[in-house]
């Protein structure tokens, strides 16, 4: 049946509604940590990191670069587990990827394949730096997740020895059901697309998570940590994070520390427990037990 022409002043509250369900979308999945504007690629932080003269020690062969999350930059994201890994003696590097015209300081917005190919030309500048042949990653939510687009179809797997993913959006999210409405009220999706592209890349069953994920979650070569919170309210449920395949290791904080009440942004930015699983799993070989004393 013929469906009966609504007016304009009928439409227009729908539309609002639609934008508002999307920004809750954007902020409250995939929320924002930048604060200030990054400096240019390649300079050096007071804290000691992106220093292109830094040379990996024999302790810690091999560079970590960091990849922020959704809304980060490649400071912001890394006030805190950029430092803590510098005065351990690795050599660590950040950068920005999925920048979008007009939309300065929020990075992480294109395309998910694009900022894997950003990924691939950033690792390659930081090997040719430091001499490695190869480097860890670190990733914070989306930054968890997009190197493993690097690793399967950017040749990534010859230059990655490890892959920590902190809260990664591995198999999508329902942001506690939000994210059906995308599907179930187009308009939601369209203003959402507006924002930026890999938002709706991020949600569970996703074209681009279809493929990603098809044939397997990880690749030959390449060891994979997850460490995940039970109390994530952006990349739910929080089980999605973790990985299936060899040489996987999927750590949930609060089995290592119950006391430990970090959500999607405290786990990646403030969370001890998740800094130490971090460290553990750059450095197997010298692990220590992660506590809440960690």
């Amino acid at each position: 049946m013929k469906r009966k022409p609504t007016s304009p002043a009928a439409r227009r509250p729908r539309r609002s509604a639609a934008t508002a369900v999307a920004a809750a979308f954007a902020v409250v999945a995939l929320p924002a940590t930048a604060t200030a504007a990054p400096p240019a690629d390649g300079a050096a932080h007071s804290s000691g990191w992106n220093d292109y003269s830094c040379k990996p020690s024999d302790r810690h062969p091999r560079p970590v670069v960091l990849v922020h999350g959704t809304f980060g930059n490649s400071v912001d994201n890394w006030l805190g587990l950029a430092p803590y890994l510098v005065k351990r003696g690795y050599c660590v590097f950040s950068l920005d990827y999925g920048q979008l015209p007009g939309k300065p300081f929020f990075h992480g917005l294109g395309p998910i394949e694009d900022s894997a190919k950003q990924l691939a030309a950033y690792v390659d500048k930081v090997l040719a730096a430091t001499g490695a042949n190869e480097v860890d990653i670190v990733g914070h939510s989306q930054g968890g997740m997009m190197p493993r687009q690097y690793l399967k179809a950017g040749g990534g797997a010859e230059k990655v020895n490890a892959l920590v993913g902190i809260a990664p959006s591995n198999h999508g999210t329902t942001l506690s059901g939000l994210a059906a409405l995308a599907d179930q009220f187009p308009p939601i999706g369209d203003v959402v697309e507006e924002i930026g592209p890999s938002l709706l890349q991020q949600k569970k069953g996703s074209a681009f998570l279809e493929k990603l994920n098809e044939g397997g979650d990880t690749v030959p070569g390449v060891a994979y940590t997850v460490i995940a919170s039970r109390y994530d309210e952006v990349v739910t449920p929080y089980e999605t994070q973790f990985l299936d395949g060899p040489n996987v290791h999927n750590v949930t904080v609060q089995d290592l520390c119950p006391l430990d009440l970090s959500e999607h942004l405290a786990i990646g930015l403030t969370d001890r427990v998740a800094w130490h699983e971090t460290a553990n799993a750059l450095d197997p070989a010298h692990a220590t037990p992660t506590t809440c004393l960690s």
